[in-house]
């Protein structure tokens, strides 16, 4: 008999009912040090007094209004978007898929409203991920997620990452945009380069294309800066972010500039529950915290302890972590031998700590951002640990 709950995760043998900080309890007591952040969500660990009182404030006073109506925050968080990034304008939802959705719509308008209908289709990158709607997993192209659910959707070429000579080529007459992930997260922390993120920006000019950037996951003060691409020093031309955004309350957005945004006009998007009163206050609190002056800089300072300790670690044991890749508290370690990475994340569980498994046989830590020295050098003494008994 198939259970009330449809069996579509294949979970670990844990309960969490409680959370502060950077550390979890389970229904026995048990305290984990949360190196997954619920995959980058919660970037300000949990329950953060100040996220708490935006929203116990904001559920007193109102919950839901439709988009039919204003929404005050709603348009204040949209300023401070606008103020601190490429943006001139912005789209919320409620989650990365659909902030996703919404740039690949936009990225087809523009062409249309340009006189150009039949460039449709958008280049994406081999071990990407961009969600689980019917578009996204055409994008994404990977078999464990499109098997099943074909005919895929029409409309994506994709090539192999950090290659620019592959891109140009797979540019045709039909050809509307760029979509790429910064650092490929699931793909297994895989980091775009910088010069390679601006020649992409180089083809799409030449060519009329749009470049969309997938930061649901490498936003919002994940990597040390706001957003990823400032790493590059480039200006896209569209970003989808989530995840870290809402700290941990379901909220999506789509941000772009003038010559994309405006394609979007009255009826031609929407939704429900996007830029509900309580995301706004949430996400607003979040931002409160990470534009703090000296906060990212904290994030790189982290960062900085974290890897030096994670690459002393790989040097001593390189029959078990041969490479320690990512930027900011965005980090990956590649396992050296065959399914190493599901083998490390079940051992530091049970040692407690929590971490993701990510494609290309990589553990993926994603600490809050508000981690500190201490417990960062808790959990490399875990990993530290484990990685020496494995070895």
């Amino acid at each position: 008999m198939i259970p009330a709950l449809m069996p579509t995760y294949d979970r670990y043998n844990l309960t969490i009912v409680k959370g502060k900080g950077c550390s979890v309890f389970d229904s026995e007591g048990k305290q984990y040090l949360d190196f997954g952040a619920g995959i980058a969500v919660n970037s300000l660990g949990h329950c953060h007094p100040r996220l708490v009182s935006a929203l116990k404030k904001q559920a007193s006073n109102l919950w839901h209004c439709s988009n039919l109506y204003n929404i005050p925050k709603q348009n204040e968080l949209a300023k401070r978007l606008v103020k601190n990034t490429f943006a001139d304008t912005v789209f919320f939802n409620n989650s990365g898929a659909e902030a996703i959705e919404t740039g690949i719509k936009i990225i087809r308008k523009y062409q249309h409203d340009n006189g150009n209908p039949s460039k449709f289709r958008i280049i994406t990158f081999k071990g990407s991920f961009h969600g689980r709607t019917l578009a996204t997993i055409a994008a994404s192209r990977q078999k464990k997620h499109i098997d099943g659910f074909g005919p895929i959707v029409s409309g994506f070429d994709q090539v192999i990452l950090n290659d620019i000579k592959k891109v140009e080529s797979a540019i045709k007459p039909t050809t509307a945009g760029v979509l790429i992930e910064p650092i490929q997260g699931e793909g297994g922390i895989l980091c775009a380069q910088n010069g390679y993120l601006q020649e992409l920006r180089r083809l799409c000019d030449k060519y009329d294309l749009l470049l969309m950037l997938d930061e649901v996951q490498t936003g919002n003060g994940r990597t040390g800066k706001l957003y990823a691409y400032e790493w590059a020093k480039l200006k896209p031309d569209i970003v989808a972010t989530a995840k870290g955004l809402g700290g941990g309350f379901p909220i999506g957005a789509c941000l772009a500039n003038e010559k994309a945004g405006k394609t979007l006009t009255s009826g031609s998007h929407g939704t429900t529950f996007g830029g509900n009163p309580m995301a706004m206050a949430v996400a607003n609190a979040v931002l409160d915290v990470i534009l703090e002056k000296g906060f990212l800089n904290s994030v790189r300072d982290r960062s900085s302890l974290l890897m030096k300790h994670l690459t002393e670690i790989a040097k001593c044991h390189p029959t078990v972590i041969d490479e320690v890749r990512g930027r900011g508290l965005m980090i990956g370690l590649h396992c050296a031998f065959d399914n190493g990475n599901k083998l490390l994340v079940d051992r530091f569980l049970k040692k407690g700590l929590m971490a993701v498994p990510a494609g290309d046989n990589v553990v993926r830590l994603l600490p809050p951002l508000i981690v500190t020295p201490t417990e960062i050098n808790e959990a490399t003494s875990i990993i530290n640990d484990t990685v020496g008994e494995v070895a």
